[in-house]
This record gives C-alpha cells, sequence and structure tokens, in this order.
C-alpha cells in the first residue's frame, strides 16, 4: 500500500482492458477440471448482487453451472435456487444439501468441489471469506467493497499476494473498468488528452436506501445482519458500500491514490433520524489531496428533494472530461461505439478469460478503492484530517472477533445498542478514527 509506487506501474496494474481481453495472462493454470470444460462456481451471499452475478455468470457463453449456494438466511439461500433456477434450468445444479446456512455457511460452499467462488456478502464479512477461498486456491469473484474498516483492508490485501502466489483469477465487481465508455476514454486521459490532471469531482447523490424492519424473532445479530446497510462495521457507510464506485474512477483517472482527506458530514433525514433503526450518515463531502497537490471532490449523499447526481469528471491543464465518454479543450473527443453495462461485461469477460486459461487480478485496486472509501468516512465522521498511511496502520477494527460470529452472537461494541436501543452514532469533532 505504498503511494510512491510509480504512475507507470499504477496504469499497468489498475486499467481494465474491455470485451473479454485479460490485464495479464498465465496459462499454466486453467479454470476447470482436465478433459472438462465445465466451469462449476458457488454463491455466497445470496441477496440482490449475488443473485445478479450469478444471473450474469450464467448469461456468458462459458459452460457454467451452480453448484452451492450460502447466505446468512435460509429464506434468502432457497429463494436464490428456485430462482435461478427457473431462468438457467440445468445450469442450476444445487442439491438441497449444497445449500448451506448461518455465517460460516461460506465454508461449507466453499469446500464444495468448484472452480469459481462468488461473494457477495456484506463488506465487512468479506475480508475472512476472501481469504478461506484464496487458502483454498480457488478462483474468485468478490463484489465491492471488499472490507468495511482498515484491518479488513490488510487483511484483503494480505489475501491478494497469496492469490498472486496461486496464479488465482480475482475479479473486483468495480465494472465501469469493464465499460468501453469508461476505458477509452481514460486511457485518451492518460495518453495527455486533458493534459495534467488537477482536480476531479464525483458523485453519488440519490434519494435513499432500503430498510428492513425488526422482527420479533431475531436476534441483534440476525437484525443487524439482515439490516446490513444500515450499520458501519457491515457496510462501511454509504461511502463505502456505493460511492466507491465513483471514488474508484477518481483515482483510475488519476492514476493514484490519495495521501490524506478532509471531510464533513451527519445524519438529517436517515430513517428520519431516529438512532435506534441506524447508525450511519446521510451526506458526506470530502477533500481528498493527492501527493503531487491535486484534489479530488467528492459528494455522497441520502436526501429526499436534494439535487441527485451520480458521476465523475476530471479538470486538467488543456481540458475537461466526462470520463463516461467524453473530453473537451484542446483534444476533444466523444465515445460513440458500444458500451455495454458493467455488470454483465465484468463476467463476461471474467469466464472468457476463464475459458482461455489466462489469469488476472483486480484484487489490489478493489482493496485501495475501497481504503480511499474508508478514508473519506474516518475523515468526516471525525471532522480531522486524516492521512492513508496511519489510518492503514492504526485504523479502528469495527468488528473484532468477526471469524467467530454466528447469528446468535452479540454484535461488536462499534454497533452495540444502549439501554434506550439507541445505536451509537458517530459524533464530529469527538469521534476518534484511531481508537
Amino acid at each position: 500500500m505504498q503511494n510512491n509506487a510509480s504512475r507507470r506501474t499504477f496504469l499497468k496494474q489498475s486499467t481494465a482492458v474491455a470485451a473479454g481481453a485479460a490485464i495479464a495472462t498465465n496459462v499454466a493454470r486453467t479454470a476447470h477440471a482436465a478433459g472438462s470444460d465445465e466451469i462449476k462456481f458457488v454463491l455466497v451471499g445470496c441477496g440482490g448482487r449475488g443473485n445478479g452475478a450469478a444471473d450474469q455468470i450464467m448469461n456468458t457463453k462459458g459452460n457454467t453451472k451452480l453448484v452451492a449456494v450460502a447466505d446468512a438466511f435460509q429464506n434468502k439461500a432457497d429463494y436464490a435456487v428456485s430462482q435461478l433456477g427457473k431462468k438457467h434450468k440445468e445450469k442450476v445444479a444445487v442439491d438441497p444439501d449444497k445449500i448451506f446456512t448461518g455465517l460460516d455457511a461460506y465454508k461449507n460452499a466453499i469446500d464444495v468441489e468448484c472452480d469459481l467462488v462468488v461473494i457477495a456478502t456484506p463488506p465487512g464479512f468479506k475480508p475472512q471469506q476472501f481469504e478461506y477461498a484464496v487458502n483454498k486456491g480457488k478462483h474468485i469473484f468478490m463484489e465491492k467493497p471488499v472490507a468495511s474498516d482498515a484491518p479488513g483492508v490488510r487483511r484483503v490485501l494480505a489475501s491478494v499476494e497469496e492469490s498472486k502466489k496461486k496464479d488465482l483469477m480475482v475479479g473486483i465487481g468495480l465494472q465501469r473498468r469493464h465499460e468501453p465508455r469508461y476505458v477509452e476514454t481514460i486511457k485518451r486521459i492518460h495518453d495527455g488528452a486533458i493534459g495534467d490532471v488537477i482536480a476531479t469531482r464525483v458523485y453519488w447523490n440519490g434519494g435513499g436506501i432500503w430498510y428492513r424492519n425488526r422482527n420479533a424473532d431475531q436476534t441483534e445479530m440476525a437484525f443487524q445482519t439482515n439490516n446490513w446497510y444500515h450499520f458501519n462495521w457491515l457496510s462501511g457507510d454509504q461511502i463505502c458500500e456505493q460511492h466507491i464506485h465513483n471514488l474508484d474512477v477518481g483515482c483510475w483517472v488519476k492514476g493514484a491514490y490519495p495521501v490524506k482527506c478532509n471531510g464533513m458530514g451527519g445524519r438529517d433525514q436517515r430513517e428520519n433520524g431516529d438512532p435506534t433503526k441506524s447508525q450511519i450518515f446521510d451526506h458526506t463531502f470530502c477533500e481528498y489531496t493527492f501527493e503531487d497537490g491535486s484534489k479530488m471532490f467528492s459528494q455522497g449523499r441520502h436526501l429526499k428533494g436534494a439535487w441527485n447526481q451520480v458521476s465523475e469528471f476530471a479538470h486538467g491543464s488543456k481540458g475537461t472530461s466526462d470520463p463516461s465518454g467524453w473530453i473537451e479543450g484542446a483534444n476533444p473527443y466523444k465515445f460513440t461505439g458500444n458500451s455495454p453495462g458493467g455488470h454483465q461485461q465484468e463476467q463476461h469477460d471474467l469466464i472468457e478469460a476463464l475459458m482461455r486459461g489466462d489469469i488476472y487480478n483486480e484484487g489490489e485496486y478493489g482493496a485501495k478503492s475501497t481504503f480511499t472509501a474508508i478514508l473519506g468516512r474516518e475523515a468526516c465522521y471525525s471532522a480531522k484530517e486524516v492521512t492513508w498511511d496511519e489510518l492503514l496502520a492504526k485504523g479502528r477494527d469495527l468488528a473484532p472477533g468477526i471469524d467467530d460470529y454466528t447469528i446468535d452472537s452479540p454484535v461488536p461494541p462499534s454497533a452495540r445498542p444502549d439501554a434506550d436501543g439507541k445505536y451509537p452514532i458517530p459524533v464530529p469533532g469527538e469521534y476518534n478514527p484511531f481508537v
């Protein structure tokens, strides 16, 4: 996680290649069993994004087959098998004894004979699940973000290094990096189309997110796991869970990651301000600083009746750009080609690469873009300037002992309600990112 890595090395490692081309090639290992072109995969996390990723994998040209699923909850696991089976028929071959439930169910699914593991669980659970899949020698597609705190990012980075040693495929669900409109435009920026990148502006401003009411028979752990977006140890807050996409593009454009951040934020509308329902903010604003002094300005919010915007912009010494497809200034450009949706394209790219025996690894930029979001969150929570290196080394552990959690375990102290049922809410000026 050195910020002084050369720009050339960063660009080589982080620029996605569209339409199935691999970032790196290693044909020493194929994805599937010798003598068969079938790619067996398992799904860990049967929510909307997990089911979507599984569906998109089975939409590819590959001979793919879903052979096991795991989720914290039985009804979600059963529903995933049922719905995916209706659409994909024989591509879904999940026997009843291959439907696993519980917070440790990921181990059972990953232990099933398979080639590829899809991890689409709440971010707080991903570091140990990714680590387990790497230790088992499985190829991996993992949704973003890959962690919710600094210890989780460190754990993911260590597992990424192991995955490279084992020549494992690691795809990360930052799908803009697989969309030709972004790839082509950002390549031109890197080639100097807008000159030196002086500043970027990135936005994820929307009206809100789902909330799931508590059931009378739920444990606190079950409630928070089912309502994971609203708890910092599970989601990392909105800046991490959603705004990461825009932050990732900003860093991709810049060819670097920030060295520090200051910010502000709070909660005005989140569940009507009720601290017994949610602990995350509903608005953040960040000023990120890169090593060369340039800036990235970030807005992320969930506020009804406010200005909505989900986009990225880059300002350079010779022009400006929307990295999703146009450049204005000395070297004007507008993308006019075909640019399929990123969620499907990233699975086309991954499965086609596995079919060829090519291996690429997106784990490092997945972890660093996740940490960029965490850096911004901690700056907003504390209302202090926070540096990358100090936070990575000393940042809060939001869920100590998480490997041993069950659905009946106490929730971590960072999300434990008080006697009145109120959850801990970060207070800017008082919150300490390092305790």
